[in-house]
């Protein structure tokens, strides 16, 4: 018979789930660091939003880019708050609120990755085509890109949870479980759709980019003292282009590193095997992703260290603020 402390809602002794047994310290442990990397990646998000909304500097086709990735980080910090109460393994909020958390944890990562792929193209474009950046990769562009981008997301997790929609809980076997299910084919084609075809754009772009990107350090290395002006100048615009993609490199090459264990963990149906210290660290491992892009950005931008200082200050505020120097 059950105890009633190991009971999620102990007064339905009948229908309510078994908490899971784990040592206390543990679930302390998880609870500190996932409350501290929620905070954490709420906080560093914003500040990235902020600036580049505020700042008309800012306002490029990259960083477009860089600001729907940090939106998309900013709701991840939200939601981690609901993950972090799935630790104790018992769901205290209705069953429809469990699908809208599962709803948009799906949609949010399917845009996350959607945007690791435009910024793959744009630095493609910028290094492999600098000629044609200016015209190819516009403003207007890159914004119907990026809303095509989470419209798509959106489509396709509604698809892919229409039945935990239409009759949320359906799949759960007692009071204080947070269940979805999703058949075997929307689940491989979600996976194709949202791991495999863009992790292979990804990495096939940023491969080609390295490659032309390692030839034109050379060239600005070696000064050549015969150049032309004109060349001068595009070396000096090839140069800042590089910086900005190994910059967004490191972005893209961290981002594999967190996500490939879950995505690869769920490709191949071996959750089940995993005990619950392991699902644990690949969790934590899968939202820390969303904390560490502006941490990047605070160590090779300097427009976003710059940024930090005027909105800690204030000096936002100030009338006009949004016309100052940042770069």
């Amino acid at each position: 018979m059950m105890e009633g402390d190991e009971l999620c809602f102990p007064q339905l002794f009948n229908s309510s789930c078994r908490k899971p047994k784990r040592p206390e310290f543990e679930v302390m442990l998880i609870h500190i660091l996932l409350s501290s990397i929620s905070l954490l990646t709420v906080i560093l998000n914003l500040l990235v939003i902020v600036s580049i909304y505020h700042f008309r500097q800012l306002h490029t086709p990259t960083n477009l880019l860089l600001l729907s990735l940090a939106v998309s980080d900013f709701f991840v910090g939200l939601l981690m708050c609901f993950q972090i109460m799935l630790i104790n393994g018992c769901w205290f909020l209705s069953d429809l609120m469990c699908v809208l958390y599962q709803y948009l944890s799906y949609i949010i990562t399917s845009a996350s990755v959607g945007t690791m792929v435009l910024i793959s193209v744009d630095r493609y474009v910028a290094i492999c085509y600098p000629l044609h950046y200016p015209t190819k990769i516009t403003q207007r562009r890159v914004q119907i890109c990026v809303s095509l981008c989470w419209l798509c997301s959106v489509f396709l997790q509604s698809l892919n949870l229409k039945d935990n929609l239409k009759q949320p809980g359906r799949y759960n076997s007692c009071s204080g479980e947070c269940v979805i299910v999703i058949d075997y084919i929307a689940r491989m084609a979600d996976l194709i759709l949202t791991f495999v075809v863009p992790i292979t754009v990804i990495v096939i772009l940023y491969l080609r980019v390295f490659v032309v990107a390692v030839s034109q350090a050379r060239i600005i290395r070696s000064h050549i003292a015969a150049v032309s002006q004109q060349h001068s100048v595009t070396l000096t615009i090839k140069k800042s282009e590089l910086k900005a993609a190994r910059t967004l490199g490191v972005v893209i090459i961290v981002f594999l590193m967190c996500m490939c264990p879950f995505f690869c963990v769920t490709l191949t149906g071996q959750d089940n095997l995993l005990n619950a210290s392991s699902a644990a660290f690949i969790i934590c491992l899968f939202y820390f992703n969303s904390c560490l892009n502006p941490i990047i950005y605070a160590f090779f931008y300097p427009w976003f260290r710059k940024s930090i200082k005027m909105i800690v200050t204030l000096e936002i505020l100030q009338s006009g603020s949004c016309n100052d120097n940042v770069l």
